[in-house]
C-alpha cells in the first residue's frame, strides 16, 4: 500500500481553506450573508474581525442569532463530539464508579488515537474516563466509553445518531465516539443545539470546565489539563466548553457563557492557527459588551 503523499494532503487542505473564503467574499459582495460578512479577516459592517472559517453566536437571553456564518454547512467536528459521546453515556444510566481499562482496541483504530497517556491495561472509572474525554480530550478514554456502552460501540454511535435527530440536528452524522473521523459531521447551527443540551448536563458542565484532573495511573497520579485556556481565565464565566482538532475540522471550539448577565452559545469551526478560536471567542465577547454598553447608553439618554 502506498503511503500518502503528505505534501499533496497540505495543499489540497490549503487549497480548499482558499476555496471556503472567496466563496464567502462572493456572498458579502452578493449581501447574502447579512449576520456576519468577514473576507479575509476583516470585518464588515461593524462585525468582529473573525478568522474562524464558520461561526455562529446565539443569544440565548434573547433567543437571537447575533452572528451567523456557514452556519447551516455540515462539515468535520473533531472533538466536539465528544459533547455526544458523553449525552448518551450518562443518559445510559451506567454506573460512573464501575471499573473500565484502557485495551488495545482503544488504543489504535480509526486511523489514530494519537499520543496518549492512558497506556493499555489503564483501569478508570467510567467517570474518570468521562472527565478526562471532556475536559483533556482524551481520545482513548472517550473510545473506552463507546466501547463500555450498553451493546457495544455500534450501539453507542447508533444512540448519538438517535440523540442528535431528538435534539433536532438535521445536518449531523456520527460514525464513532471520539471525533478522530472526519465522518463525524454536523452544521455550527446544530452544533449550537448540541452545546445547549450539553449545559443541561451537571456533570458535563463540571467536567468539561475543570481546570486540571489528576487520576491514578500505575501507581502515580497522573496530572491532566484543559484543552481550552479560556477556563483558566477567572474573567470568563463558562458553563460548558469543548475543543476539537483533526486536520480535516481545522481548530474547533463550541462554548455556552455568560457575558453581562446573558447566556450566549458560541460556536467556532475551522479556525486558522492553534490560538485563533480562543481569540476569536474574546473579540465576540468584547464586541457584544461593546454593544450591550452601547444599548445601555442610548437606553438612557435624556429624551430631546
Amino acid at each position: 500500500m502506498k503511503k500518502a503523499n503528505k505534501g499533496a494532503t497540505g495543499r489540497s487542505m490549503r487549497y480548499r481553506h482558499a476555496a471556503r473564503r472567496l466563496v464567502l467574499v462572493l456572498l458579502v459582495s452578493a449581501g447574502l450573508c447579512p449576520a456576519l460578512a468577514l473576507a479575509h479577516g476583516r470585518a464588515v459592517r461593524g462585525s468582529p474581525a473573525l478568522r474562524s472559517n464558520s461561526v455562529y453566536v446565539l443569544d440565548e437571553t434573547s433567543s437571537s442569532v447575533l452572528l451567523s456564518r456557514q452556519a447551516d454547512v455540515a462539515m468535520p467536528i473533531a472533538s466536539i463530539t465528544k459533547l455526544m459521546t458523553a449525552l448518551v453515556v450518562l443518559e445510559a444510566g451506567q454506573r460512573l464508579d464501575e471499573p473500565l481499562e484502557i485495551t488495545a482496541d482503544d488504543s489504535g483504530g480509526a486511523g489514530k488515537r494519537g499520543v496518549s497517556r492512558l497506556k493499555t491495561g489503564t483501569t478508570l472509572s467510567r467517570a474518570d474516563l468521562l472527565h478526562l474525554a471532556l475536559m483533556s480530550s482524551e481520545n482513548r478514554a472517550a473510545h473506552a466509553l463507546g466501547r463500555n456502552y450498553p451493546g457495544g460501540l455500534p450501539a453507542c454511535v447508533q444512540a448519538m445518531n438517535a440523540k442528535a435527530q431528538a435534539l433536532g440536528m438535521k445536518s449531523a452524522h456520527f460514525v464513532e465516539p471520539t471525533g478522530l473521523s472526519s465522518g463525524n459531521v454536523a452544521s455550527p447551527a446544530d452544533l449550537a443545539k448540541l452545546v445547549q443540551a450539553s449545559a443541561e448536563s451537571h456533570t458535563i458542565q463540571e467536567y468539561s470546565t475543570d481546570e486540571s484532573y489528576a487520576v491514578p495511573i500505575r501507581r502515580h497520579l497522573v496530572e491532566f489539563h484543559n484543552t481550552d485556556s479560556l477556563v483558566r481565565n477567572p474573567d470568563w464565566n463558562i458553563v460548558v466548553q469543548k475543543t476539537g482538532y483533526i486536520a480535516e475540522a481545522g481548530r474547533c471550539l463550541v462554548m455556552k457563557a455568560i457575558f453581562e448577565g446573558r447566556s450566549v452559545v458560541i460556536v467556532l469551526l475551522d479556525s486558522a492557527g492553534k490560538r485563533t478560536r480562543f481569540a476569536d471567542a474574546v473579540r465576540i465577547r468584547k464586541w457584544m459588551e461593546s454593544r450591550l454598553a452601547a444599548a445601555s447608553a442610548r437606553a438612557g439618554a435624556p429624551k430631546a
